[in-house]
């Protein structure tokens, strides 16, 4: 019954009923598994040998034995909740049976002796049985997962718009079967050019693709043919030969400018020396001499130029500095008071009221930010925009009858990157007191109309083809003048070529306004024929900034200010002349 009893619990005795593992069990399962089942083994051996007949007292030993053993657990009492155990399960299996403690395996024992195959079939079932849990638990739990190797997978057939395209299974073809092939389908013979005929230490080489033309093709295409490779060949000589000759005209170019860079600055650094020991220190005297006024057109040195410009434009209001100083204390004030208690309907109303002009105050800080944008140092935050917002605002509290007029923030720059304060607002007042200035600045219609007259006299003395093409469009001098004279040239010329301007008309006056106005249609006389009215307008408004001061001031001087023998002078007061006997006829008669 015990027999039965194992082989249907795998080999183990059943656990009673109603009974608890003991601790001792789960604390020591393979301890107590392997000593049951040696003491089970040896118990079946004696009995099944043949021996004499055992008496009683062996019964109560083997009995007592038993009962010195643990009770035995269930089934799976060879797995224990301990991974420490559990690992010592499954390194003791795959070691050697019955290792001492020494780690040295034992010799091997004799064999066992002959047992019958009915008995030896039985204890395999009974072993295998048992163990089976156990690897069935061990596997599931606690068997670890080595890493298959996959078979190479061949490559995935790429993708096309509409379907697969299968792995390439053949190697690329050599550029000779190809060529080859090519040849036999067309016909035709391919031979190399000489070797003379390819690259060869290229005297000069263009910074470009272009020279890719003499490469040859891909070896998966067909080979150039001799005829394509000469051709190529001439195309790329011809595109070397006319990159060089632009590179050699460029180079030439620019040692020219250079040239004339060199040539200026040794002019001015001579004429520095002769303007500061002769001509500054006895200028009443030398000033109208024939030397200093070729000295004068070629222009003043940058170290003398504001102190020129002071003396030339003079003092005729007798400004003084300290007068200067109250001017702007009152600005300061006045926009102190404006930025209190103003508002926009204020502003509006003081803005239209003509009688108080040093309500411009506020225009002054809408037109300092557009003077010389390029430069940054007018704009709010640079270097000289308290400086300018000062000079325009003391005069508009010095001439409350002109007020700020738009353009004016352009001249009073000019000045300050020549002079000092004081002196460049006494240099302002006294050019913005000129006649011509003043009939600008004041907007004086009957005046500004008066010079466009004197203009168009000489415009179309000099330019009669040009006079007649602006005619054929109604093109009015006003269009284009009023800009150029409310700035004096500093806003539509670069600035090293406005200064240059400024220094002859410091020298000239008036008039030589207008004559760098003509030089200026006469540089430009071939591009504007060929322009209609807006083009015009447009191209006078922004002219082009590569213009130089050679060019220009060649094409000024070859302009002639006399028209049947009067000068500009007499061409304007003829006019003056005319406009009064004029008002004159036009009047009406006294009642009688």
């Amino acid at each position: 019954e015990e027999e039965e009893a194992k082989l249907q619990n795998g080999g183990f005795l059943p656990c009673p009923a109603g009974g608890v593992l003991s601790g001792t069990a789960l604390e020591e399962p393979l301890r107590s598994c392997r000593l049951r089942s040696e003491a089970e083994r040896r118990g079946r051996a004696a009995a099944e040998s043949p021996s004499p007949p055992r008496s009683p007292g062996g019964d109560a030993d083997s009995r007592a034995l038993a009962a010195a053993l643990p009770p035995a657990p269930l089934g799976f009492t060879d797995v224990n909740l301990n991974s420490r155990n559990t690992y010592e399960v499954s390194r003791r299996r795959s070691a050697p049976e019955h290792l001492p403690h020494g780690g040295t395996a034992p010799a091997e024992p004799a064999p066992p002796p002959q047992e019958p195959a009915e008995r030896a079939r039985h204890r395999v079932g009974i072993a295998g049985a048992g163990s089976s849990f156990a690897e069935f638990f061990t596997r599931n739990f606690f068997a670890k997962r080595t890493k298959e190797l996959k078979p190479p997978v061949q490559s995935a057939p790429g993708w096309k718009l509409f379907g697969k395209v299968p792995p390439r299974e053949n190697l690329p073809k050599d550029s000779k079967i190809i060529q080859q092939e090519y040849e036999a389908r067309t016909g035709r013979m391919y031979k190399p050019p000489p070797p003379s005929a390819r690259r060869k230490n290229i005297e000069f080489e263009p910074l470009s693709t272009t020279a890719l033309i003499l490469e040859d093709r891909p070896a998966n295409l067909p080979a150039k043919s001799v005829e394509e490779a000469l051709r190529h060949r001439q195309e790329y000589d011809e595109m070397v030969a006319e990159a060089k000759k632009r590179e050699i005209k460029e180079a030439h170019k620019r040692k020219k400018i250079m040239r004339e860079r060199f040539k200026q600055e040794e002019n001015i650094a001579s004429a520095m020396v002769i303007w500061v020991n002769e001509i500054l220190p006895n200028w009443e005297g030398m000033r109208a001499t024939r030397r200093v006024r070729e000295l004068w057109w070629q222009g003043l040195p940058p170290s003398v130029r504001g102190k020129v410009w002071s003396l030339a434009v003079g003092n005729e209001l007798n400004i003084t500095p300290e007068l200067y100083e109250i001017f702007l204390s009152r600005a300061k004030e006045r926009w102190k008071s404006f930025s209190e208690t103003s508002s926009e309907n204020d502003i509006e109303d003081a803005g239209a009221s003509v009688a108080d002009r040093e309500a411009s105050l506020e225009l002054i800080k809408l037109d300092i930010s557009r003077t010389f944008p390029s430069l940054y140092i007018f704009q709010k935050g640079g270097p000289y925009h308290d400086l300018l917002h000062s000079v325009l605002g003391a005069y508009t509290c010095y001439r409350p009858d002109v007020g700020y007029v738009q353009g004016m923030s352009f001249i009073a720059a000019v000045l300050i990157l020549n002079l000092e304060e004081a002196d460049a607002f006494i240099a302002f007042a006294n050019l913005l007191n000129k006649p011509c200035q003043l009939a600008f600045f004041r907007v004086d219609h009957s005046m500004m109309l008066k010079y466009f007259a004197a203009f168009e006299v000489f415009f179309e003395e000099n330019l009669p083809k040009l006079f007649l093409h602006f005619k054929s469009y109604s093109l009015t001098p006003d269009i284009y003048l009023i800009d150029w004279i409310f700035t004096l040239y500093s806003k539509s010329l670069p600035l090293d070529l406005a200064c240059r301007v400024w220094d002859v008309f410091c020298r000239d006056g008036e008039e030589f306004l207008f004559r760098t106005g003509l030089g200026i249609l006469r540089l430009y006389e071939d591009i504007l024929l060929q322009m209609d009215f807006i083009h015009i307008a447009q191209f006078l408004t922004k002219l082009p900034e590569d213009i130089t001061s050679e060019k220009l001031f060649s094409c000024i001087a070859a302009i002639q200010m006399q028209n049947s023998n009067k000068k500009w002078a007499q061409v304007f007061a003829s006019l003056m002349k005319d406009n009064k006997e004029g008002d004159k006829n036009h009047s009406p008669a006294p009642k009688s």
